[in-house]
């Protein structure tokens, strides 16, 4: 039985992608193609996680639950649910689409999937910079206007970033990346964006994308102003989200070291080693990977040099009664 659970990734052209997965986090990523996003743990029809160490089957993250839904995630799991999250790299080599994601509320309407993510900024480049939330005193009214006259920028909330700064963006939120920012993205295990202004951007062939106007204006939250951000500390362990769908921590290890996580028995949890190598009973986890360690086994991590960590937890926890 395996300590930990490691997969590969699934890679995805995006007009605003870059080569940052390949120059930073040393991936073998496909040749000639911008790649904007890296799916590191997936459960949905149309993307499923893989197993790396699946000794030559191809085993889905969807058929492990099936196997094996009481080691991984717990007592209290419903094998048919998915699996919560989505981990993603983004590679922001260009500035994303203004976009929103439906609340829980508007998306049983719309037949689509809610979606409040987090996002890790790894690395920048200068003048980098995210739109989260609108600015103070801004109505619909007033984004309409902006809207109609393409000047959505000066009503929409932008924050310079740093590596180390981490921001909690809740469905609802008006929110782009900047360029120049290498992200990893906690989220909702859901897949609907309703693209609400684009730059005048056009794609290779010419065309401008589809945008989803009035869908953005029946989801946006009108009184989300100025969220802000979370930047590092020097503390050794750290909250940067917490939620009803998931806790984000991050573990800062100042030399080599052991540490215990989790004892068995107790939730499943994300790990992601951010610039250095991890390993848990001898088997690496390297650095810009993912390893899910399950419910049934404890989790000790050995660091080897200096390095971060993003822990995910708290997205399922058992119900211990139901044993």
């Amino acid at each position: 039985m395996h300590k930990i659970f490691k997969f590969e990734p699934h890679y995805f052209e995006r007009i605003w992608g870059g080569r940052a997965l390949e120059t930073i986090l040393g991936r073998n990523i496909p040749v000639k193609q911008n790649i904007g996003e890296s799916w590191e743990i997936v459960d949905r029809d149309d993307c499923q996680s893989v197993l790396t160490h699946s000794e030559g089957e191809s085993i889905t993250l969807r058929a492990l639950l099936q196997k094996q839904h009481h080691r991984i995630m717990g007592p209290g799991w419903n094998v048919d649910d998915k699996f919560p999250v989505l981990v993603k790299w983004l590679d922001c080599n260009e500035r994303l689409s203004l976009q929103v994601h439906p609340p829980k509320s508007v998306a049983d309407l719309m037949s689509s999937e809610p979606k409040t993510e987090n996002w890790y900024v790894a690395h920048t480049t200068a003048q980098a910079g995210l739109f989260v939330g609108l600015k103070f005193g801004t109505t619909k009214k007033k984004f309409i206007k902006a809207l109609k006259e393409n000047k959505l920028e000066a009503v929409c909330h932008r924050i310079n970033s740093s590596a180390g700064d981490s921001i909690l963006v809740n469905s609802g939120s008006i929110h782009a990346i900047d360029g120049g920012n290498l992200i990893l993205e906690i989220q909702q295990n859901s897949d609907t964006t309703y693209r609400v202004y684009d730059w005048g951007r056009k794609d290779r062939t010419g065309f401008t994308r589809k945008l989803h106007i009035e869908e953005s204006l029946r989801c946006i939250n009108f009184n989300d102003f100025e969220p802000e951000i979370t930047s590092t500390n020097h503390s050794q362990v750290q909250i940067l989200a917490e939620c009803k769908h998931f806790r984000i921590r991050k573990f800062s290890f100042p030399k080599p070291m052991k540490i215990k996580l989790k004892n068995l028995q107790q939730q499943c949890m994300i790990l992601n080693p951010l610039f250095s190598d991890i390993s848990v009973e001898k088997e690496i986890i390297p650095a810009g990977t993912l390893a899910l360690s399950p419910y049934a086994e404890d989790c000790e991590v050995q660091i080897n040099q200096p390095g971060e960590m993003i822990l995910t937890d708290n997205f399922f926890i058992p119900d211990t009664n139901s044993n």
